[in-house]
């Protein structure tokens, strides 16, 4: 500050000097040059001295203290526990049996019976499985004369073998199926006819699998089935398919080829009910040999299946073959992850029909029937299906197929003049009519998980029929529909129900009058139906359990087929156990 103050007087005492002397005399002007700025500092502040000073006239002396430790010896019991983190409680895991049987009677002589047992060697590598099961009633209905009792017995056997690089099994199955041709309607044959009648068909199935899958092969899978099919009027069918499959990568792509090798054969004992005279068997015999390669085609969030079915199939009853290709193209694309994804394709088949397949589905036919394939020129469909949120999946899809020689059952015509051994041609069976179809079809259905213990699902059909002959897709519903819950209430009680819905049907009645007259026909429509199922149960404990089993709850009289009506309501009760065997 000193410094400061010098160098501001001395400049203002130089400017008032040099003022002064513009007054007397000009003497100039002169250039100073600064060789060092200014550059001032900042003196250090004063601080309290951390020792200060003392300048008491009495000073104390400081006194030194010695310090010693007197040590006695404790004993100490202590003992550390150590730590332990706590245990999460867990649910013990469900005791698993190998073997399970259940028995059930109900009313209209209804019985169930049920088996399975599986036994396991070399430690998991090893599987031998047995099953039975068994179904009948021997029930009247009161819509006919006749009986309308079934049966339906199933005796599998299986072993399976599965280690690191191959997995290969088979396994032979008995099958007996009793049905009676009971659809005639009361009042009309006398009483002498109907007691004439043998209305009882009788279906025997043998058959035998294996199967062959392997790893870091070429060679991927492989399946064959050898069937053995025979009824009670001496008609037979024989059924062989093989059916390999070999991949082979190329870059980042994989090629798949696989390969069918199909034939059916049998014969029928009796000629076909439209003629007056029995007029003998009925044989047919069909080969199939086919190559479907197909290249898969994956990016990100698209999968492409690019393939094509060529196939040649042989009459070798009739001494015919003819050639077909069919697409094999199919697609799906994720447009919202798993909420949205798209997908569609247009495929096409030669479908091998047998007298097992038919009589799986209508097992009132006559054993007349004229067996032959069936060209599926195409399907195309295109779909949305994915999450509407983590417990409600959906699946919407259209599709348009165009199938030639497509098999619609229809009734035999009423034949009094045949003498059968059994009694089919009274119009109480069901004929193949073969028939040029195209199908419009939209297909939804919505399934809702509402939590672990509870399932419920809706879904339904509609379609839309052309046939090359104007006539009626005879037994095809243009509607169908179905809701299925399942609901476990608690460790002990369980039940679920299901309701499904078939919309009206197109039949074709017949009759042959006299020898010479032509046939008489009469079109009918069967109703739409709706069927109640639902089932409850109780587990006593993890092995022990009864259940209760309801069909048609509604009690509704209706006809599955024409003149072929059903049980009405129908109450089951049972008992399950676990067990090892």
């Amino acid at each position: 500050m000193q410094k400061r103050t010098y160098i501001f007087s001395t400049l203002f005492l130089s400017l008032c000097g040099a003022l002064l002397a513009q007054e007397t005399d000009n003497i100039g002007t002169e250039t100073v040059t600064v060789v060092k700025p200014y550059s001032p500092t900042v003196s250090d502040a004063f601080k309290i001295k951390s020792a200060p000073s003392l300048n008491d006239s009495i000073v104390l002396q400081k006194k030194d203290i010695n310090y010693n430790i007197f040590s006695v010896p404790v004993a100490s019991t202590f003992t550390p526990a150590k730590g332990k983190a706590s245990g999460v409680e867990r649910t013990p895991p469900p005791t698993l049996y190998n073997s399970y049987a259940s028995v059930g009677l109900g009313n209209y002589n209804n019985a169930l019976v049920d088996f399975y047992t599986s036994r396991e060697f070399n430690r998991g590598e090893d599987l031998l499985d047995f099953g039975l099961t068994h179904h009948s009633s021997r029930g009247d209905i009161d819509s006919t004369p006749l009986d309308t009792e079934f049966y339906n017995t199933k005796l599998d056997a299986s072993y399976a073998k599965k280690d690191r690089y191959m997995d290969w099994g088979a396994s032979i199955g008995l099958q007996h199926q009793l049905y009676n041709w009971y659809g005639i309607p009361n009042n009309t044959f006398g009483e002498d006819v109907i007691n004439a009648m043998d209305e009882q068909q009788n279906y025997f199935n043998a058959e035998a699998k294996a199967h062959l899958s392997t790893e870091d092969s070429f060679f991927k899978n492989g399946n064959i089935l050898l069937r053995r099919f025979w009824d009670a009027t001496e008609s037979a069918e024989n059924r062989v398919v093989l059916n390999p499959t070999i991949e082979l990568p190329i870059t980042e792509e994989l090629i798949t080829i696989g390969v069918k090798l199909d034939y059916v054969g049998g014969n029928f004992q009796n000629g076909s009910v439209n003629s007056i005279v029995n007029e003998g068997e009925i044989n047919y015999s069909h080969f199939q040999a086919g190559v479907n390669p197909s290249l898969l085609i994956l990016r990100d969030d698209l999968t492409i299946n690019l393939g094509a079915n060529f196939v040649y199939g042989m009459d070798t009853e009739n001494s015919n073959s003819n050639f077909y290709i069919y697409p094999d193209v199919t697609a799906s694309y994720r447009l919202l992850d798993e909420n949205v994804i798209a997908y569609g394709g247009i495929e096409g088949e030669l479908k091998q029909n047998s007298y097992y397949d038919f009589v799986d589905e209508n097992p009132y036919v006559s054993p007349t029937l004229d067996i032959m394939p069936t060209d599926q020129q195409y399907e195309g469909y295109l779909g949305l299906k994915g999450q509407l949120t983590s417990n409600v999946g959906y699946n919407i899809k259209g599709s348009y197929t165009a199938d030639n020689r497509k098999p619609l059952f229809i009734h035999n015509p009423t034949n009094i003049f045949r003498d059968d051994e059994k009694s089919y041609y009274y119009g109480n069976s069901f004929q193949v009519f073969y028939d040029d179809v195209k199908t419009l079809g939209i297909f939804g259905e919505i399934n809702v998980d509402v939590n672990r213990n509870f399932a419920l699902g809706v879904n339904a059909e509609f379609y839309d029929y052309d046939t090359e002959t104007d006539n009626p897709a005879w037994n095809l519903p243009t509607i169908k529909g179905s809701v299925f819950m399942d609901y476990q209430i608690n460790d002990q009680w369980y039940m679920g129900a299901n309701l499904f819905y078939v919309g009206e049907r197109d039949d074709l009645l017949s009759q042959i009058a006299t020898i010479d007259s032509p046939l008489e026909f009469q079109q009918v429509t069967l109703d739409g139906f709706f069927d109640v199922n639902a089932h409850v149960g109780y587990h006593f404990n993890e092995q022990l359990s009864i259940f209760i089993k309801a069909s048609n709850i509604a009690n509704n009289d209706y006809q599955r087929w024409a003149n072929f009506r059903v049980q009405g309501f129908q109450a089951l009760a049972g008992v399950s156990y676990k067990f090892d065997f």
